[in-house]
């Protein structure tokens, strides 16, 4: 099988139907995914993108971005990195009302059974070790 890895511009395309010429190119591809023809291989950097985007130009709510991209990331023909952490992301951004890359890191640090360092109070709210960089001694 040949693997390609997608960009946030297809799947955006495939997902808003917009522009309709572009989509309609996306969803041939998605289509062909889905037979077995292709496989796309998604990074979590272009899912960050696809976020970042829907929420910021489309105006999608969060939980309208998780439950759309939980659901993409598990159609047949859909290779995502970690896709197990990217899902638990996703609901994570939703349910505690951060962003995306806070909910990532929280859920990598956690598998790693590690701690984060941030200025970042939303950490509290992810059930992660969670400590502020030192000030001056």
């Amino acid at each position: 099988m040949i693997y390609l890895w997608v960009d946030a511009n297809v799947v955006l395309r495939f997902l808003t139907g917009d522009p309709p010429e572009m989509a309609a190119k996306a969803l041939e591809l998605m289509s062909r995914a889905e037979k077995g023809d292709i496989g796309l291989r998604v990074s979590h950097l272009v899912v960050a993108e696809i976020i970042w985007v829907l929420s910021s130009f489309y105006r999608y709510a969060k939980n309208q971005i998780a439950e759309t991209l939980i659901s993409f990331l598990g159609a047949d023909g859909i290779y995502a990195e970690n896709p197990a952490l990217l899902i638990q992301a996703l609901q994570d951004m939703t349910e505690k009302n951060v962003d995306f890359a806070d909910a990532y890191l929280a859920a990598l640090a956690r598998t790693h059974e590690e701690s984060i360092c941030s200025f970042d109070n939303d950490f509290k709210k992810l059930n992660v070790k969670w400590v502020t960089p030192p000030g001056d001694r």
